[in-house]
């Protein structure tokens, strides 16, 4: 089984990729070109897939009372710190220094996915993402997205759905 993640992961998929199809999931891979110019990774993704963009989610990487933990909520909106430190019973919360989230998840700013992460952490889904059949969430480089079920990738990262996110 090994051997089937990294022949895929040759064969150009991600980590994030390699885990969907690994655990048998559904999912749509949309690649894009990115701009590095653009000012939104997520908006940039939104408008270059023809999507709302409060289906697109953005992973971002806070820290909940010294803990990493990933927030996916929708480019739409912000992140609210207080909400995701409540929904995983922290006290505060605050962004995580760049540098440390791309390390432990061995993603790039920007490209960071809730899924194929070196070191899995701890996650929280904003509930907005109930309300869609799919989402959108970076397939782990800029330029490349993964739709699927909003149930789905609660699942596979084992989230905390709640309200953390902010119109």
């Amino acid at each position: 089984m090994a051997k089937k993640s990294k022949k895929q992961n040759q064969s150009g998929g991600t980590p994030a990729t390699v885990a969907l199809t690994a655990a048998g999931t559904s999912f749509t891979v949309h690649a894009y070109e990115h701009d590095p110019a653009h000012p939104s990774y997520g908006e940039e993704a939104a408008e270059a897939m023809g999507v709302s963009p409060e289906r697109v989610f953005k992973t971002l990487v806070a820290e909940v009372d010294g803990e990493l933990t990933v927030a996916v909520v929708p480019v739409s909106g912000s992140l609210d710190l207080k909400a995701l430190a409540s929904a995983v019973s922290g006290k505060r919360a605050a962004m995580a220094d760049p540098a440390a989230a791309e390390r432990t998840t061995g993603y790039v700013r920007g490209g960071i996915s809730p899924l194929g992460q070196r070191k899995k952490l701890r996650t929280v889904l904003d509930a907005s993402a109930e309300k869609h059949e799919t989402i959108c969430v970076s397939a782990g480089r800029r330029g490349l997205e993964i739709e699927l079920a909003p149930g789905d990738l609660a699942t596979l990262t084992d989230a905390v759905v709640a309200p953390i996110g902010r119109a």
